[in-house]
């Protein structure tokens, strides 16, 4: 009698920990007489049917690579365009012609995405459980859980920014750093707080629909110039990429060349973001005849394919051994999380936006004292800046304007 065959696959960007969940998926399945199959390349193999590009898993193979980092399986982002439908019938096919029974998905929003629609269509042939990995941190999980990766981005993100930091202060610098977050800002929240940087922007501090450049510009020259006032030269601001989301399209695109992924999409982590806001900044600082060097740098494939620290490693392995737990124990139709140290499958139907179909993403609560925190801790123009006479003048000489000036140019920021 032929083994029942459960499979694995990865989408979306890499993230530290996707080897610790094969690894134990892997051996769970196995310890319990199953066959493993890892599909290399992500849903891009699925969709084209190459069977070349599926291997057998064994303990062997997997045992000990839970502490590297980058996937042994590779992983891609597919599109769902006009050609979809004929793509997931060879997807359909491929998973049939492999006597597929059991299917893990490890990924981000879309993946979760495929997953359930995968689970819907298979009508029952195949259970589907997805395991939630992105270092964005933001999907829906429950207990305010971090999905695997985001730790060990967030902790090499701190160890690079803690250098910048120290050269920003020896060569009298300002450093502005963008990070990884597409929709929401955790990832550069967390280095930022924990690293202690001057200054942190998401993009769920702006509400507006089009940010402005000229907004974003003033807050950053706002907190140099309040620097100055304290006799610092220096900082890091970290910028999440996410900004660029909320910035106007038409003004990002005439400005500079934009790549696009294999959706569409604009590559967020590819607009130059600190770069926009070096020039638009250094630009203003210089017509009131203050100099200030700005460097710009971009951090996030440093941190991707990292390997995994000590609590993503556990983390991960629980999650591989918890997806095939809940496999063989009849599941299916959900993404698995752990919730107080146990195990608990959050069904698709709840972690999707029932007016888009999509998967719901978690943003930053900027009400929450987590980023109370954050905030109360950044060097930043504040309302009591303009309520005390005497700060109000000793920012307004930093920025080499009149008080008037000041007010009229930066008190929009405080409301």
């Amino acid at each position: 009698m032929k083994k029942e065959v459960l499979a694995i696959v990865v989408g979306g960007g890499p993230a530290p920990g996707i080897n610790g969940v094969i690894s134990s998926a892997t051996i769970e399945a196995i310890n319990e007489g199953k066959e493993v199959l890892g599909i290399v390349g992500g849903f891009k193999t699925l969709f084209s049917g190459d069977a070349q590009s599926i291997t057998p898993l064994h303990i062997d193979d997997v045992s000990r690579i839970h502490t590297t980092g980058g996937s042994i399986l590779r992983t891609s982002r597919d599109p769902i365009d006009d050609s979809a439908q004929e793509k997931f019938k060879v997807l359909m096919k491929t998973l049939k012609d492999l006597r597929v029974r059991y299917l893990i998905t490890i990924g981000g929003d879309g993946t979760a995405f495929m997953a359930r629609w995968v689970e819907r269509e298979s009508r029952g042939r195949i259970a589907v459980v997805h395991v939630p990995k992105t270092i964005d941190n933001d999907l829906y999980l429950p207990g305010g859980r971090s999905s695997f990766g985001y730790h060990t981005a967030r902790h090499w993100g701190v160890e690079i920014v803690n250098n910048i930091m120290e050269d920003a202060k020896t060569t009298g610098r300002w450093y502005f750093i963008s990070t990884m977050g597409r929709n929401a800002g955790h990832l550069a929240l967390g280095i930022g707080k924990a690293a202690g940087a001057p200054l942190t922007l998401i993009p769920e501090e702006f509400p507006e629909q089009k940010l402005s450049v000229r907004k974003v510009t003033d807050i950053l020259e706002g907190a140099i110039i309040k620097r100055m006032s304290m006799g610092k030269d220096h900082g890091v601001a970290i910028l999440a990429e996410g900004i660029s989301g909320k910035l106007d399209k038409e003004e990002l695109e005439s400005g500079e060349h934009t790549e696009r992924d294999e959706a569409g999409r604009m590559r967020l982590s590819q607009i130059e973001l600190g770069k926009i806001f070096k020039y638009t900044v250094q630009k203003s600082l210089e017509s009131r005849g203050i100099k200030t060097t700005i460097v710009y740098k971009s951090i996030g494939y440093e941190l991707r394919a990292a390997a995994p620290i000590p609590y993503d490693t556990e983390y991960a392995r629980d999650l591989g051994y918890g997806a095939v737990r809940f496999l063989l124990g009849g599941g299916t139709g959900a993404m698995i999380a752990f919730d107080g140290g146990r195990m608990r499958p959050v069904s698709f139907v709840e972690m999707t936006d029932p007016s888009t179909g999509r998967i719901k993403a978690r943003l930053v609560d900027i009400t929450a004292e987590t980023y109370e925190v954050g905030r109360n801790y950044m060097i930043r123009l504040e309302k009591k800046d303009f309520e005390n006479p005497a700060q109000l003048e000793a920012l307004a000489a930093a920025g080499k304007m009149s008080v008037r000036d000041f007010k009229k140019r930066f008190s929009s920021l405080v409301g």
